[in-house]
């Protein structure tokens, strides 16, 4: 999951919030909290609801924290990102460390006292997947990187139901395939217009190591498997037919936008696509949970 707008901040609160993405997270929260609704046919319990929401925000802001670390002298050359605190010289590394283990730690604390232990380590794994092995491995070697390092992205509906049930059904499984399907043609999009960034910064993404015809055909080809992986819920009767029908128009607007980008290319079209995508997720999400409630 990303977003693209960096803003300035001026005291130091501001300067730590911005190292937590909260735009980034504040959707993945959503999908959590989605996934709370979805675990259970009523009311969810508050207990889980709020100290679930809280334990998964903290660790994603914490994981966030780290990729800023890791990953301050790439974004002191991207246009993107060189506003942020670090590259700014606002906040030093050690900092920017500390804070990340503090708010980490009290979100694991939270999670596995307040909710159970296997949101707990679930949310650890989470953090590990995105921090290190996407952040550390993945994205300075390899242009798959949003491919692979899409499983962590994908998990936060996953929590928010095990925070739940205590468990991990194949329902939740089918939310993690969603936000799995939907991460790269969302980060090829911006990928598309910020390609001179990302060769700047030597971050080999697939516009930069497979040159833009082949990117916009991956958008294309991925977006249809993700409508496809979309329609999944309602085949496993999960969802009912307000979700079918939101879908099925929700991903026919997808679906006009990565055919535009294929074969009449420009960077505001891509940032147009990019941005329906964030919109796109979160009003598939929101479809679920209506015909949820609607169905119980």
């Amino acid at each position: 999951m990303a977003s693209e707008a960096t803003w300035h901040p001026t005291s130091r609160w501001q300067q730590y919030l911005q190292l937590t993405k909260p735009r980034v997270v504040s959707l993945i929260v959503f999908t959590a909290v989605i996934g709370m609704f979805l675990a259970v046919p009523g009311p969810v319990p508050l207990p889980p609801l709020v100290f679930g929401t809280l334990g998964i925000a903290l660790v994603a802001g914490a994981a966030a924290a780290v990729n800023c670390l890791v990953e301050q002298k790439i974004d002191a050359v991207m246009t993107r990102t060189r506003g942020r605190p670090l590259p700014q010289g606002q906040l030093t590394s050690l900092q920017t460390l500390v804070f990340s283990g503090v708010i980490g730690g009290v979100g694991l604390a939270v999670l596995y006292n307040l909710v159970n232990p296997l949101t707990m380590w679930l949310t650890l794994a989470t953090f590990v997947g995105y921090a290190i092995v996407y952040t550390v491995v993945l994205k300075p070697l390899t242009p798959q990187n949003i491919v692979i390092g899409g499983a962590s992205g994908a998990m936060p509906p996953v929590l928010g139901w095990a925070a739940v049930t205590g468990e991990v059904s194949h329902d939740a499984l089918l939310l993690f395939l969603i936000i799995f399907a939907w991460t790269p043609p969302h980060f090829w999009s911006l990928a598309l217009y910020r390609k001179q960034d990302y060769a700047k910064a030597g971050v080999p993404m697939l516009p930069v190591t497979h040159g833009d015809q082949f990117t916009r055909l991956s958008v294309f080809l991925y977006t249809l498997i993700l409508v496809a992986v979309t329609l999944l819920p309602f085949a496993t009767r999960m969802s009912g037919w307000i979700y079918l029908s939101s879908a099925l128009v929700l991903g026919a607007v997808y679906i006009a936008y990565a055919v535009r980008i294929y074969v009449a290319y420009t960077d505001r079209l891509a940032r147009q696509a990019f941005r329906y995508s964030i919109v796109y997720l979160a009003a598939l999400f929101s479809a679920l949970l209506v015909d949820h409630y609607v169905r119980f």
